[in-house]
Parts: C-alpha cells; structure tokens; sequence
C-alpha cells in the first residue's frame, strides 16, 4: 500500500515536455485513469498517437523490462497488444524525476465497461483473445514475476483479512477461497478488467496495461476477466458462459481449474473492493479507486450461489 503515496504526479504539459525530450514526439497530453502510475494519451499534429507511461516511484527497472519482454514476445504472437518505442538514445526504459518513463504504441477502440449491451459475440471474441493470450504467455518465463503481489488472486484471503471494509466485511468474508492452491501457475496478464480491454462493435481490439503481471494460478486470468463482465448483469451466468465458452476454444483448462473458477471469480471481486477502501484512505481524489465498487457489492450476492 505504500505504492500510492509514491504515484508521479506531473502535469500535462511536463508529459508534453518529457515525450518532445525523450522521444522527438511534438504532442498534446491527455491524462488516462491509472491506479498507482501517470498515464499519458499523446496526440501528434498529424494525429498518430502515443501512450507515455510514468511508473510509480516505486516501481522497480527489472520489472518494466519484464513487462517489454512480455511484450516483445507477444508482438509475434498475438495482434491485440500494445508494442515498446525505444527513446531517441535508443533505450526502452528511460528517466525523469526518479521515475521511469516509457513510450508505447497507442491501441484503437473504447474501454469494454463504456460499451453496453455485451453482446454474445463480443464476449465470445473476448474469450477467444484472452485463450490466445494465454497460449501465448504458456512459454514465457521471467524472474521479476515471481513476486508477492497485492492484487494475486493467492493472496486473495489475507487481503481480505488484512482490509475488509467494515461495512461489506460479512459479504467480502465469504468469498474467502477454499479450494485448490495447487492449482497449475503460468505467468499471467492479471488485469484483464473491462477498462484493460478495447472494443470496437463486436471484437476486442486490445488488451492493454501489463503492470499487474505474476507468475500465479493460470486460471486466474480467466477469472479476473469473467469477474468484471458479470457486473451488472441481469444475468452473470450467461454473460460469463460466452467468455467462457471462447476462452475454451483458444486454450485448454483442467477440470481442477473449471471447479474452482466461480470461487475464484467471487474473490477477486472481494479483492477489489477491499483494496479500493484501503487505497481510497489514502487517495480519497483518485476516482479511478471508486470504479466497479458499487456494481462489486450489488453482484457479489448473486454469485455466492454459483460454482
């Protein structure tokens, strides 16, 4: 948690500054919601745009350039992730102030929580991606992601020990796991929540921002995506079974892994609404904290009945 009180916080005109200097970009900067770091929507005369990424004052250089490794990998592999822009030095991870400063290729289409309905077929295609990026990522190795990570989904009871809202704690006490810990692990994206993935109609454009990254439970990526498109729905059976059912057709599950995914679902909604609170504490400005907490407690009663 200590994360928060070390987040940049440079204007839009030093982002304008930093992108000319660091990367030869004349652009105009748009501030993107970020949890813990600065995001920077560039926007060039000529209209290509850019995202400058500022990380955390706490966020350590092996880890961004795990995050590049990733996406280096997947650059051959899948068509929906974004791709590094080296500095005018030629570097990957350059500095500003203390903090790291990237540049990355911009992805089209509008945040899949902005678009209503979901349609059957977007959500089937969703699935299919997230199966792709899965079978992608099934061969990737790097150390910097064997970490202890506050939002892994097995850290997910002691996060809930450790800060369950007053007012939810019975709710939120309940979708404690108790199933499989020894599930199978492969790195993961480990945020594919519906303001991570782009949409353009009926097909998922790109799946964005890889800084919650950990070697943890392979099916919990699944979980995590499935978590956020059940909110608010009348019926979160049916939305996730389209998820579900295109994931499948990607990338294999084990049966061990199908057991338990509801459960895991119920506790990274429980996960989100426990962080947001603690996090709110000491951000109470940031509105990116506030988001899906009231569809959260609305959705999760429905789904303490599912398996």
């Amino acid at each position: 948690m200590q994360l928060l009180s070390h987040t940049p916080k440079f204007d839009v005109a030093s982002a304008g500054r930093i992108a000319e200097e660091l990367f030869g970009l004349r652009a105009t900067a748009r501030v993107l919601p970020s949890e813990r770091d600065q995001n920077f929507l560039m926007t060039t005369h000529e209209g290509a745009k850019f995202v400058l990424k500022i990380a955390n004052g706490l966020e350590s250089r092996e880890l961004l350039e795990a995050q590049n490794a990733v996406l280096a990998h997947l650059e051959t592999r899948v068509s929906f992730c974004p791709s590094v822009v080296p500095a005018l030095n030629g570097e990957l991870i350059s500095t500003e102030s203390g903090h790291l400063v990237r540049l990355v290729t911009y992805l089209p289409g509008t945040p899949l929580a902005q678009v209503m309905p979901h349609s059957a077929a977007l959500l089937q295609d969703f699935g299919q991606k997230l199966g792709q990026l899965d079978s992608a990522l099934a061969d990737f190795y790097h150390p910097a992601f064997y970490r202890d990570f506050h939002w892994d989904l097995a850290n997910g009871n002691q996060v809930i020990d450790d800060y369950a809202d007053p007012h939810l704690h019975e709710l939120v006490v309940k979708c404690r796991f108790d199933g499989n810990t020894d599930l199978r692990r492969s790195v993961i994206h480990g945020d594919a929540n519906d303001y991570n993935v782009l949409v353009d109609a009926d097909r998922v454009t790109g799946v964005i921002d890889f800084g919650d990254m950990v070697y943890s439970w392979t099916v919990g990526n699944l979980a995590i995506a499935v978590a956020y498109v059940v909110l608010e729905k009348e019926d979160p059976c049916a939305s996730a079974a389209h998820v579900i059912d295109g994931y499948l057709k990607e990338f294999r599950l084990e049966q061990e892994e199908l057991d338990v995914l509801w459960k895991l679902v119920r506790l990274r909604l429980a996960m989100s609404v426990c962080l947001a609170a603690q996090q709110l504490r000491q951000r109470p400005e940031n509105e990116y904290l506030r988001i899906s907490q009231r569809a959260i407690a609305e959705t999760l009663p429905k789904l303490l009945d599912q398996e």
